[in-house]
């Protein structure tokens, strides 16, 4: 029976939040499966490095600092992987931060934080790659949501509100392209071994690094997921998928 075709190989795809984490695992398993790669992220050192490794294993990759809740350099992003290699068809959205904290202990700079960097983030990589799609007949957008937005717990609630509103924007996406230009995914990982709690407080930063170590995923579970959605033909979506660990409440 034959193979069927990689229908990864050959695609561009810009990931953000690429310096570590989720991001950096896609990255490294999209450029091994033959697509060009744009990595996005504050930290330049992180994503110089990695595009360099990529390279010298013989892939295709560049790194552009960005700072995703600033759209001027959203747009730069786009514009750069488009004169690089030629076209850009998948955006994963992965960049994120959570900040935990009660209602009743108000963290202005932290619910600013979340806001901007997981909804602004989002909404500036749509506007930014839609014209781009739009001329070439065809895209596909991707975003890390959350589990923490399908069950709401203490401390969580501003988190889980700014992925509910990553979900709320993607199926709006989705439903004003049905003409079969634009695909949209929303992929929502539960616990992962990442660093996505190391900007947290003290003790929510424990409890939840404790989670990670216990029983959090490889960021390559999440990683494939992404790989998965991407390696689908033009005409199959897949629309959202939730990646947790068998043990997660």
């Amino acid at each position: 029976m034959p193979t069927r075709t990689d229908l990864i190989s050959g695609k561009t795809v810009v990931v953000t939040g690429a310096s570590s984490g989720i991001g950096r695992e896609a990255a490294t398993m999209l450029a091994g499966r033959g697509a060009a790669v744009v990595l996005a992220a504050r930290r330049s050192e992180r994503i110089d490095a990695l595009a360099a490794s990529i390279r010298e294993a013989g892939g295709r990759a560049i790194a552009v600092p960005t700072d995703v809740t600033a759209a001027g350099d959203v747009r730069h992003l786009v514009d750069r992987a488009v004169s690089e290699f030629g076209r850009l068809d998948v955006l994963v959205s992965n960049a994120g931060v959570a900040r935990l904290g009660r209602l009743d202990q108000p963290a202005g700079d932290d619910w600013s934080a979340m806001i901007d960097v997981n909804v602004r983030g989002l909404l500036n990589g749509i506007a930014a790659v839609l014209p781009v799609f739009r001329d070439q007949g065809r895209g596909h957008v991707i975003t890390t949501v959350s589990t923490a937005g399908l069950t709401i717990v203490p401390t969580m609630a501003v988190y889980a509100a700014t992925k509910n509103a990553a979900r709320t924007i993607m199926e709006g996406l989705r439903t004003e392209s049905t003409d079969g230009v634009v695909r949209t995914t929303e992929i929502s990982p539960g616990f992962v071994r990442t660093e996505l709690a190391d900007g947290m407080e003290p003790s929510a930063r424990e409890r939840i690094q404790l989670g990670m170590r216990e029983f959090g995923l490889d960021p390559a579970a999440v990683a494939r997921a992404v790989c998965f959605a991407i390696d689908q033909p033009d005409d199959v979506e897949i629309g959202a998928l939730t990646i947790r660990p068998t043990v997660q409440g």
